[in-house]
């Protein structure tokens, strides 16, 4: 669906404009340009202005579809570009990602956005107060809408180096617990960050060097300062990704160290419980033995066969102890 038709020329911008080819061609007249914002619209809903703007077939049917890389295509005098925009939810530890696709010609730049992000009206807003950036056309709206997409990315890197941080004092620190779930979910996240930001830094070096059509001489070195911007998100994002791995591996190392812990701790118990066992099998053997009750044993009329049979428990009690402990046992 169509959210907003404007159009811009002598500076001044109108919005809600119902006749497109009109736009379009006053537009032409004026050395203007037409500014069609979409959202998640069908193929049918894109054929009029496929049609009236003349847009490649491919590149309309990658806007409808989305789920694109981040890319920068010519057709001829227009230019195709897809870029994701990202938040991070912080409490959820999640990185949400929309998808923008921008048409761009001499006289109309066309957005098409799939997801939350409100960068195309902050950028209207901001072409409505600032006549520089108008003066550029359609390569300014293309600026601006890059320039937001990667300041989100910066954001999002300083907000997932918070998370990480937190995730190191936990696996290091003396917190017990398992980490190993979040580190993992984390760096999925990372992972998928990774996809939308490390793609987009060869067409903005396009940008840069002047392979677009309708990009100005002025505009290239805003566009350069995006292009830095976007290489220190992806030497982050790649620093990141390398440390959740290791902090990963060495979260599974402590709980590693740990488990063997526990079992030498459960080796120590069940020998001390199998010493003790043998040395209760004793006095419980002989007296398995003496309770019998047959009528011809030894020592059963003598005198001191109690006390006897009592030394030679005790006796033998007291020398499986000694061995127990001499083999640390006990």
């Amino acid at each position: 669906m169509i959210v907003d038709c404007a159009l811009y020329t002598d500076g001044r911008g109108r919005h809600g404009i119902a006749d497109v080819e009109g736009a379009l061609r006053e537009a032409q007249a004026t050395g203007g340009f037409v500014w069609i914002g979409l959202f998640e619209p069908t193929a049918a809903e894109f054929l009029d202005l496929s049609d009236t703007f003349g847009l490649p077939i491919l590149a309309v049917d990658d806007a409808v579809r989305a789920h694109q890389r981040p890319k920068l295509e010519r057709y001829g005098d227009m230019t195709f570009a897809v870029v994701k925009p990202a938040r991070y939810v912080d409490h959820d530890e999640v990185v949400e990602l929309s998808e923008l696709a921008v048409f761009l010609g001499k006289h109309f730049v066309i957005t098409v956005r799939h997801g939350v992000s409100d960068i195309p009206a902050t950028v209207r807003r901001e072409l409505e107060t600032n006549a520089t950036l108008l003066a550029h056309g359609p390569g300014g709206v293309l600026y601006r809408a890059l320039d937001h997409v990667v300041d989100g990315y910066l954001e999002v890197v300083e907000a997932i180096g918070v998370d990480i941080d937190q995730i190191e004092d936990q696996v290091f620190g003396v917190e017990d617990g398992e980490h190993g779930e979040r580190i993992y979910k984390l760096k999925r996240e990372v992972l998928e960050f990774r996809r939308a930001v490390i793609p987009l830094a060869m067409p903005l070096q396009h940008l840069v060097t002047g392979d677009v059509m309708w990009i100005s001489e002025e505009a290239r070195p805003y566009f350069r300062d995006v292009h830095d911007h976007v290489l220190r998100a992806a030497d982050a994002i790649e620093g990141y990704d390398h440390l959740l791995t290791t902090v990963l591996q060495a979260d599974l190392a402590r709980v590693a160290v740990e488990q063997s812990r526990v079992t030498v701790r459960q080796n120590e118990d069940m020998r001390k419980i199998s010493a003790w066992a043998a040395i209760a099998l004793v006095p419980t053997a002989i007296a398995g033995i003496y309770g019998m009750n047959f009528r011809y044993m030894p020592e059963l009329t003598w005198h001191y066969g109690y006390f006897g049979v009592l030394a030679v428990i005790g006796g033998i009690c007291v020398v499986l102890h000694s061995q127990f402990r001499r083999n640390h046992w006990l």
